[in-house]
């Protein structure tokens, strides 16, 4: 069974040739029963709107069971769309990695940068959450993964390292995916 993973990933200029590299490392540990997909996204929109059409665009090119995996801003935002949209896609997991949790702490507090309070009741029902943070991260504090946890307490949570980047190296992302099957 080729099952198709589709990696969002993180915002600022050049975020995503900076995790092109998270995306190769994830599609390497996974190997070739997995089919990877890491769409550009509007990396320098401060708005949710462009955001939120390219993940349902991409979204909209699988079939199949798929896994949604979000780095940082596109892991925060991938949730947000889910939150948002009913997919009728067959979601099997949702892993959100180094993502800033909304008013986390005064540096993540500004104005749309919010989650409805039932998130993980939006989520789509049968599919796995897991949180990944670094505790050495100097992006996003350690700290944020334990609020997405509180929000969705179904999650799993995974303690990484590597900073913000986990090192380039998602193997423990890979693992877990590979884990389901």
């Amino acid at each position: 069974m080729n099952v198709h993973v589709v990696f969002f990933h993180g915002a600022g200029t050049g975020a995503y040739d900076e995790d092109a590299e998270l995306a190769s490392s994830l599609a390497r540990h996974l190997g070739s029963d997995f089919s990877t997909d890491f769409p550009r996204l509007p990396e320098d929109d401060p708005e949710d709107g462009p955001w939120l059409q390219a993940i349902d665009e991409a979204i909209a090119r699988t079939s199949g069971p798929v896994v949604l995996v979000g780095h940082s801003v596109g892991g925060y935002l991938l949730l947000k769309y889910l939150a948002m949209n009913r997919v009728m896609t067959s979601i099997v997991a949702i892993c959100v990695i180094a993502a800033p949790f909304p008013s986390g702490d005064p540096a993540w507090t500004f104005d749309g940068f919010d989650l409805p309070d039932d998130v993980d009741r939006l989520l789509p029902a049968d599919a796995k959450v897991v949180l990944y943070a670094s505790e050495d991260d100097e992006t996003v504090p350690f700290a944020h993964r334990d609020l997405y946890a509180a929000a969705i307490p179904r999650a799993i949570t995974r303690t990484t390292s590597g900073g913000h980047q986990l090192g380039n190296d998602l193997r423990v992302v890979a693992d877990d995916i590979r884990a389901l099957w």
